[in-house]
């Protein structure tokens, strides 16, 4: 049977068979089990395993604002004000780093200029052959 005619005949099957192999797949023999694992997994066939691409902690302050709220004032003003708090923090220390990277450029570069002007003055060293 090739790959192509098992994955579809294991698509047509319901998921607690599915499962119910891979469990067996374990026992028998762990690498069948592991790879009938990996397929259900990228398949999108196990729950709600989908690849967005996002890193597991974006769009959680959109999360927290689709909140309506808690019903306690006081909670909704600290948490909203925590939030505008960490995003700060989260963009100055951005800004932080680009400084850094910038003035890590900046002395590698002048480092190279210097180490490029001491080259040029120098005298170039003779040949190899010439006596």
């Amino acid at each position: 049977m090739s790959p192509a005619a098992a994955a579809a005949a294991l698509d047509d099957l319901p998921r607690p068979v599915q499962i119910g192999l891979m469990v067996l797949g374990f026992i028998v023999f762990w690498p069948i089990g592991l790879a009938l694992l990996a397929y259900l997994i990228w398949s999108g066939k196990m729950g709600h395993c989908s690849h967005r691409g996002a890193g597991r902690w974006s769009g959680a302050r959109g999360r927290f604002e689709g909140l309506r709220g808690s019903g306690n004032s006081a909670f909704d003003e600290y948490r909203e004000e925590t939030l505008r708090r960490l995003e700060a923090e989260r963009r100055e220390f951005s800004d932080y780093l680009e400084r850094l990277r910038k003035a890590k450029d900046r002395q590698e570069f002048e480092q190279f200029m210097a180490d490029r002007a001491r080259a040029a003055q120098s005298p170039p060293p003779p040949p190899a052959g010439a006596s």
